[in-house]
């Protein structure tokens, strides 16, 4: 298989699909999970599956399948750190708004790179159902920042202090409300805590970028992709060879 997930994948409950052992099920997605620290590539198609473990169906064991014949084409693919003096911050974070066809709720990704290289990452369900593009994503560049924060004070404890590190989105709303100083109306029911964004890009430890949408690598994270854009995603963000 050339991508983990197809692209017109849209996992279910499919009450009609046949039942299949639970626990063999649970090994698999569990080994797969292992994995993700290492194959950053696969961990939108293994977190999809994940949410089906305690009544799996034949249709969930066939996308765990196609997640195993993606690895078994790739195996020489793995993650490389070189040395490096360069340690800028760097984070991509998108949305799939609404993007869970069964509970209709949003998928967050983002990427996070310290110089060159990809440090952290991530691809998770929300957890409450927004109502609009704009709050769901405004909430999820909250996250994002939450995460460069945290790695930013590990860098200060070795005297590495970065400010002004840029959050490449491709939401241009987003990027207006975080700079306006007026409450806008349409930010209303946003919780407040949410607003440290607000607070963060004033204060200059963060600056908020547009990004195009066909740049924004944190797709890799929160939607199946068609091959030709997963392989240049998956380049992107650090995957290599590293040996037959």
């Amino acid at each position: 298989m050339k991508t983990p997930v197809h692209p017109s994948t849209t996992l279910g409950l499919d009450e009609d699909s046949l039942v299949v052992d639970s626990t063999m099920y649970r090994g698999m997605v569990g080994s797969l999970l292992y994995l993700t620290t290492s194959r950053r590539d696969i961990m939108f198609s293994v977190w999809v599956c994940a949410k089906f473990q305690v009544r799996p169906k034949k249709v969930h064991l066939q996308a765990i399948k196609h997640i195993f014949r993606y690895l078994k084409g790739t195996t020489n693919l793995g993650i490389s750190f070189y040395r490096s003096q360069n340690f800028s911050l760097l984070g991509y974070c998108d949305a799939d708004y609404a993007g869970d066809k069964w509970e209709r709720k949003s998928t967050s990704g983002g990427c996070h790179f310290l110089g060159h290289y990809l440090v952290s990452w991530t691809s998770k369900r929300q957890s409450t159902i927004t109502l609009s593009t704009y709050a769901v994503e405004y909430v999820i560049v909250g996250q994002c920042l939450m995460q460069l924060l945290w790695i930013k004070h590990q860098l200060e404890d070795y005297d590495i202090y970065e400010s002004s590190i840029h959050v490449l989105y491709d939401n241009t709303v987003v990027i207006s409300i975080s700079k306006n100083l007026v409450l806008h109306s349409r930010t209303k029911h946003i919780e407040i805590k949410h607003h440290f964004i607000r607070d963060h890009v004033q204060k200059g430890t963060f600056d908020l970028v547009y990004v195009k949408t066909e740049e924004q690598l944190a797709d890799i994270f929160t939607k199946p992709l068609l091959e030709d854009r997963y392989i240049w995603l998956r380049d992107r963000i650090g995957m290599e060879l590293i040996g037959e």
